[in-house]
This record gives C-alpha cells, structure tokens and sequence, in this order.
C-alpha cells in the first residue's frame, strides 16, 4: 500500500536551516506530482510546494518562495525539502502528500508530518 515517512524536522535558531525528506513506497513514484504541506498549532493546513513527476516543475506558496526548495530523487523515491532562513512562522507540522489515480478514482495520501520548531 501506499505509504510516505517524513523525516528531518527538529528544534532550529530563527536564520536557520533544515533539510526534510519523504521516502514514498506503494506506487510509482515517478509518475506523480509530490507536495510538502504544514500546519501551524490552531491554523489548517497550508500547501508549501509541490514539484511534478519528472522534476522539470516546482511551485511554491509565497509565505517560503525564495528560502524553501523541493527537489527529488527518483531513483530513491523521495521528495526534499530544504528550508533556509527559518522564521518562528514556520514553526508547523511539516507533511508529504501525493494524489493516486486508481481505477479511475484519485485518492490523497499523507505521511504522519514531521515537527519543525523555530524558536531561539
């Protein structure tokens, strides 16, 4: 079955970075568009980036446009996120999601999120 396990998040100092990966397994990871959402305590969950199957694409929230990077090894399956410059507002829960098209129904899957706290 379709499983994603995040990893990476921590307790960082604002100015800093983190690198968060999601190893996906249950599908062919190849062929699917890969996001990064988060959620801040008492706030929904917000979208962050998504980078599609080949990784010739990526799009950013612009909250993270110029500090956060997606990028992806397929060849691992998994997906990255590389955050610079942290700020307190980033503090969340940080989950991989992908969308499947089954037998011709989409399904949404999500990891268990991985906590990132910037804090000083």
């Amino acid at each position: 079955q379709v499983q994603l396990v995040e990893s990476g998040g921590g307790l960082v100092q604002p100015g800093g970075s983190l690198r968060l990966s999601c190893v996906a397994s249950g599908f062919t990871f190849s062929s699917y568009t890969m996001s990064w959402y988060r959620q801040a305590p008492g706030k929904e969950r917000e979208f962050v980036a998504f980078i599609v199957g080949n990784g010739g694409s990526t799009n950013y929230a612009d909250s993270v446009k110029g500090r956060f990077t997606i990028s992806r090894d397929n060849s691992k399956s998994t997906v990255d996120l590389q955050m610079n410059s942290l700020r307190a507002e980033d503090t969340a829960v940080y989950y991989c999601k992908v969308v499947i098209l089954k037998y011709g129904r989409f399904s949404t899957y999500w990891g268990q999120g991985t906590q990132v706290t910037v804090s000083s």
